[in-house]
């Protein structure tokens, strides 16, 4: 029999252990070793649970016991001194109130709307690495004491658990989880009130409702939006049931909650608790894209045109885009959302201006799709990729959006993710660095920083002691171990063995082994069976008399992709050899407390995509943070911070264009790695019995990466970078004039009306002729460019007129520009001709070539590419007779 309907008994706690319910509910525990280890000593035999779900524990125990704990005055003595040191934590100033605050320019809040967040097994609202970088970056914005609230959905069967069957093939279950069971708390009119409710239109008249539930991330409050209320019919009722699923309309309505729904969930709880309105909006990728339409359309309501709003909300909006690959990115068709954006319930804005957002209006775009990266890079004033090669590729892959400007100054910058390290760091290696670690300060002081790693010292300290660093990897190594046999055997349960066939997995993998970890979601540019391209030789590998592999695999699969799964069949069926099962295995359903184990675990740390396809990947980071070394492909995160010292770069055949031989010679070179320099340094040992080199490598890896992938420099740097022009820019905005008495909002309506003007007269710009004086060629000499500028109804106040140059390449391209702005030099021309005049600064011998462009310019502009406008010559401007000499 199934139950019609699912809720959780709470257990009554004694008035005494009531600080457990606020300690419980908000989920810095997860984070906080003192306080997971108070809930250890609730059920001292259920560790792993108190460890994971302290919330399921209590729902667990005994009445007795809680009875017996509210008597216990050393119990009640932590109970109290934890509560006391979490207020502490929520109250004192952090980095952000030390480094001014709003007062400085930095926003009063900021808004950070993801699909996904990964920030406890306890609440499983998270796929992959997408959700885990969210949940990391609230995590480090509440140490930081960054006012940030997060917004999402509260998906009520989460992401999939994962099985294998007898054959290796990945099948899928959602279980149904009931929110009164989680650490979460509905949001309602005043204490006891009512549910708040949002309400979003839809097509054919249709309302979507959503209750608010309010998961506390230490500081950082995240709404999530459910859809399981009793005034949706049933269909509306599942637009949460699950994380990524359903079809095309399914996830466009998920896509309308979470932007115009979270948008009113926002507001409604800013008026409820007091939290400050947000001044700068943070979409993480584009699933939270329809945000930008609900902004504009409270601003319209206030009286701007949506030009005007649209300016406004541009200004304040961070976009953060983590697809290098256009498969990636949702698009739907354009009439779908035109009928339930625009033709809906949801009325208000013009239909052509909003779907105009979304359009791909470059060469090679589709007509006939609303694509929602183009969407949040039209309201987003600021965007960013996630490592600095992927901004690279992000810029060349958008650049259509910017025409005529070259890929370096496509408006797109990058911030390179980083991890948590409290939520990933093992506490053996946090203990490495005892407390001399903190750095001394008075008791006066405000402690600005909650996470002792967030230090360089820090990690100094870790690398300074070689044989206690090797011990702590050898017992992380063995937990590893032991984990992945308990997870081994139940799965070979689940496939149908019997405990008479699973004697072996008591043996499966080696303590003194060196461990290779691989885990991540399973597309096929991943490259999941790499490893199996030449099944001999990493057999040999594997089983080599002296110097021994040993590989532990985990990931899922997306439940429509039959691909990935294939990959997961062919790993599992490998590994299911006799002859290698126990150095070999894939552990199902991956999830954040399979992550810590293997990051933790593992002395080497595989990845191997096809690059430049990895946007970024944190698994290798926080390897590093633990002690391990990474083995990898030159893409993400590190491409950027490999120094030839901190672990190995596969070689990657970037020229090659068959696929099939591409991964056969970078196959090669991996087995050529593990088996020529891994697994040598490893097993290499001085008279210490210590092995010297790697842990030389090792400490060079903790030294320098440390203090470089941790979350809170990420989250320091969109702060300083990124949060804080967005919120100053959108104050200027909207200011009201002084001068003429305008009403809020006079600069937004001053740029908006520029913008109408310029784009109109745009084509009437030209550039007529150009000339250089190019008597003397010397090297730092001077060219004298002059450009008479056909400027139609414009001013020159309207343009910014530049000399481009540079050293000229083989197609007269200009290689690493310069660029000098030329100024109107008074000559009479006529006709709305311009003449302006400049000098080029020649460089070193060698061809050199110049241009001039023009450029709109207007003291509120973003920078020179925002309105994606430019005029160049018709035919090129200049090469120099001769080569510079």
């Amino acid at each position: 029999m199934r139950a019609i309907r699912r809720f959780t008994i709470h257990p009554v706690l004694p008035e005494p252990l009531e600080p457990l319910r606020s300690l419980m509910l908000n989920l810095r525990w997860s984070w906080h070793a003192q306080t997971r280890a108070l809930f250890d000593a609730i059920d001292p035999g259920s560790r792993e649970l108190a460890e994971s779900d302290p919330v399921a524990l209590l729902a667990g125990v005994d009445q007795g016991r809680l009875t017996g704990l509210a008597a216990d005055g050393q119990y009640l003595r932590r109970l109290t001194d934890a509560a006391n040191e979490l207020r502490d934590y929520l109250i004192e100033p952090r980095w952000y109130q030390v480094a001014g605050g709003p007062a400085a320019g930095l926003p009063s809040a900021i808004a950070y709307f993801s699909p996904e967040y990964g920030i406890t097994e306890a609440l499983p609202q998270y796929s992959g690495g997408l959700g885990i970088l969210a949940g990391d970056h609230l995590k480090a914005a509440s140490d930081l004491g960054v006012p940030l609230i997060g917004v999402g959905l509260l998906y009520r069967h989460g992401y999939f658990t994962q099985s294998l069957s007898l054959e290796g093939w990945q099948a899928e279950r959602y279980p149904a989880s009931d929110p009164n069971g989680l650490p979460l708390t509905l949001l309602r009119e005043g204490n006891e009130g009512s549910a708040v409710r949002v309400r979003v239109g839809l097509a054919d008249d249709l309302t979507l409702s959503a209750q608010i539930w309010v998961a506390e991330v230490g500081r950082v409050p995240l709404l999530l939006l459910d859809s399981y209320v009793e005034e949706n019919d049933p269909s509306l009722r599942e637009v949460t049931d699950r994380l990524y699923g359903g079809g095309t309309d399914h996830r466009l309505r998920q896509e309308l909650l979470l932007g115009v729904g979270g948008v009113r969930a926002l507001r409604a709880y800013c008026a409820q608790t007091g939290f400050p309105s947000p001044e700068v909006f943070h979409t993480n990728e584009g699933h939270a894209g329809f945000l930008g339409l609900e902004r504009i359309r409270e601003y319209v309501r206030q009286g701007l045109d949506f030009d005007e709003a649209l300016e406004v909300c541009r200004a304040g909006t961070v976009f953060t885009t983590h697809t290098p690959e256009a498969a990636g990115i949702d698009r739907f068709p354009l009439d779908l959302v035109a009928r339930n954006v625009t033709d809906g319930a949801e009325t208000g804005l013009p239909a052509d201006r909003v779907l105009a957002l979304g359009a791909e209006t470059y060469q090679g775009g589709d007509p006939g799709v609303f694509n929602m990266a183009v969407m949040g890079m039209r309201l987003g004033q600021r965007v960013n990729g996630v490592s600095k090669l992927h901004g690279h590729v992000s810029r060349v892959m958008f650049s259509g959006l910017w025409p005529g400007f070259d890929e370096a100054e496509v408006p797109i910058t990058s911030v390179t993710n980083g991890v948590h390290a409290p939520t990933w760091v093992a506490p053996e290696i946090i203990a490495l660095a005892d407390e001399r670690t903190v750095t001394a300060a008075s008791a006066a002081e405000p402690r600005t920083v909650a996470d002792p790693t967030d230090d360089a010292e820090f990690w100094q300290r870790v690398a300074a002691d070689p044989r206690g660093l090797w011990e702590v990897r050898r017992v992380l190594r063995r937990r590893l171990i032991e984990q992945a046999r308990r997870r081994l055997r139940a799965s070979c349960r689940q496939r149908g063995a019997s405990d008479a066939e699973l004697i072996w997995t008591d043996s499966v993998l080696d303590e003194k082994v060196l461990t290779i970890g691989f885990a991540r979601r399973v597309p096929s540019y991943k490259r999941l069976t790499m490893m199996l391209h030449d099944p001999a030789r990493l057999t040999g590998l594997l089983l080599d008399p002296d110097r021994p592999i040993q590989i532990v695999v985990a990931g899922k699969a997306h439940p429509a992709d039959d691909s990935g799964k294939q990959l997961i069949s062919d790993l599992v069926r490998f590994s299911d050899g006799p002859q290698v099962r126990h150095r070999i295995v894939f552990l199902p359903d991956y999830d954040i407390a399979l992550a810590r184990t293997l990051v933790q675990g593992c002395d080497v740390w595989l990845n191997n995509p096809l690059r430049p396809q990895e946007a970024s990947g944190t698994s290798g980071m926080k390897a590093s943070l633990n002690g391990g070394l990474n083995l990898s492909v030159l893409d993400g995160w590190w491409d950027e911070w490999y120094d030839g010292r901190n672990g190995w770069a596969i070689p990657s055949a970037d020229g090659v264009i068959d696929r099939a031989r591409r991964d056969e010679l970078e196959a090669a070179a991996l087995y050529d790695l593990l088996g020529n320099s891994v697994a040598p340094m490893f097993y290499q040992v001085g008279p210490d019995g210590l092995p010297d080199r790697w842990l030389e490598m090792v400490a060079h890896t903790l030294r320098t990466l440390g203090p470089k992938v941790l979350a809170t420099r990420m989250v320091r740097q969109y702060v300083t970078e990124l949060y804080a022009p967005a919120a100053q820019v959108s104050r200027v905005l909207a200011e009201p004039s002084g001068s003429s008495g305008d009403g809020a909002y006079a600069g937004a309506r001053e740029l908006a009306a520029w913008k109408r003007r310029v784009t109109g007269a745009w084509p009437g710009v030209r550039i007529e002729h150009v000339e250089a004086d190019d008597g003397d060629l010397s090297p730092g000499g001077l060219l004298i460019v002059r450009a008479s500028i056909a400027l139609g109804t414009l001013s020159p106040a309207d343009v910014c007129v530049e000399v481009v140059y540079g050293r000229a390449g083989d197609s007269d391209e200009i290689i690493d520009p310069a660029r000098s702005v030329l100024q109107p030099d008074g000559a009479a021309c006529g006709d709305g001709v311009v003449r302006y005049s400049g000098a080029a600064e020649l460089g070193q011998p060698g061809p050199f070539g110049y241009t001039v462009r023009v450029l709109p310019s207007h003291r509120l502009l973003a920078g020179p590419a925002e309105l994606g406008l430019v005029t160049i010559p018709e035919a090129p401007a200049g090469m120099l007779n001769g080569d510079l000499r």
